[in-house]
């Protein structure tokens, strides 16, 4: 650091994840006082030709094309990993010894096994430790936690909750990293499914006890990719097998009793991002659709759903941000995460959610994949 102010921050990977990364550390303190401003020092990335590229584009001052290297630096004291799942274990036990702070993508890694040594890696390290579930960041999801904890829905009874794309439909799309187990460690299910579990025990303060799943993979064969550039990439003619699930429909019970529906699907034909969380107490209901993320619907007392424009100056993150009714996007989800974050390391709190929360969050997956595997019979979450 150059002064008590100012944190150095290095990301691994450039792609999709590392580009509205980029924008976040870039924005964060022209609209939020923080007590310490990023300072984008380095970036890391395989190929020289194209990490250089990315980091004059998205505004990082220097380049390293090995991870290692970029740990080592001395103007580094926040990692950030923007990689497929494979790595992230690697980089974060390495980061968090080196006794960075470290923000991981989500999932947190691709296996139970991963996750624990991760979360018993950050317990014992000095730095903070987060991984980026960014929709907990969403003004009105944010908001729905609030009714919940000042018990505006009363007790849990139901959570329904969906993730539905359709990136994937057209059956020559390439076999992008995403679509092999060894890489991602799970297709939707891990995707897009970790956001809605974690949304559904965020927002209800309860846990997903045990499940009854199944999954599907609807196309086995996919062109091989021949350019590796994210959801960008080429399709050759050669085909390779898809190795995670395409879908997974899954229920649970929740720790205070509540019964939850969840689905992940990139297949749904017209859907972009339609994350949808649902949730029915004794007093009320929330519901949310992030295809329309500045609106919170709330039924109180059994009466209609009232539409809330989440826009609002007391809203949740909001007043940084514009006059009422000017909306925010996707991208202002990850400025919101990297506020919350840096806010943390500042003041010695230790930041949500936690390494310790993406393990719970895995271990959903773990179960949710086991039971597929047994034909939906119904499996309990290990501790």
């Amino acid at each position: 650091m150059s002064d008590n102010t100012t944190i150095g921050v290095g990301m691994v990977g450039y792609a999709f994840m590392g580009r509205v990364h980029s924008q976040a550390w870039r924005s964060v303190s022209a609209f939020f006082d923080l007590p310490l401003r990023p300072r984008m020092a380095a970036i890391a990335g395989r190929s020289k030709e194209h990490t250089e590229a990315a980091a004059a584009q998205l505004g990082w001052a220097a380049v390293e094309t090995d991870w290692r290297e970029l740990v080592k630096r001395d103007d580094v004291q926040i990692v950030d990993i923007c990689t497929p799942g494979d790595s992230h274990a690697e980089i974060a036990i390495a980061a968090l010894e080196a006794g960075k702070h470290v923000l991981c993508e989500k999932p947190l890694a691709n296996t139970v096994a991963e996750a624990e040594i991760m979360a018993a890696a950050a317990a014992a390290a000095p730095g903070k430790s987060m991984v980026a579930f960014n929709y907990r960041r969403v003004p009105a999801i944010a908001l729905a936690r609030r009714y919940v904890e000042e018990g505006r829905l009363g007790e849990i009874r139901h959570v329904r909750a969906a993730y539905l794309q359709d990136w994937i439909v057209d059956p020559e799309f390439p076999l992008v990293w995403r679509l092999q187990k060894d890489k991602a460690g799970a297709g939707a299910l891990g995707d897009i499914g970790s956001h809605i579990i974690d949304a559904a025990q965020f927002i209800t303060g309860e846990s997903i006890l045990g499940v009854s799943a199944l999954t599907e993979t609807f196309i086995k064969e996919r062109p091989l990719a021949a350019a590796s550039a994210g959801l960008g990439a080429t399709a050759s003619s050669e085909k390779g097998e898809v190795t995670v699930d395409d879908a997974a429909l899954f229920i649970g019970r929740l720790s205070g009793g509540g019964l939850a529906s969840f689905e992940a699907t990139r297949f749904a034909a017209g859907r972009k991002n339609a994350m949808r969380i649902e949730i029915n107490g004794s007093l009320g209901s929330l519901a949310f659709d992030f295809e329309a993320m500045n609106e919170l619907w709330f039924s109180a007392g059994g009466g209609g759903f009232e539409r809330i424009l989440v826009t609002e100056p007391d809203h949740p993150y909001v007043g940084a941000w514009w006059p009422p009714g000017h909306g925010l996007g996707y991208e202002h989800t990850f400025t919101h995460e990297i506020r919350d974050f840096l806010e943390a390391v500042a003041t010695g709190v230790d930041p949500t959610p936690s390494f310790a929360d993406g393990l719970r969050v895995q271990r959903v997956l773990e179960a949710v994949e086991r039971s597929a595997a047994e034909g939906s019979r119904y499996t309990t979450v290990e501790d």
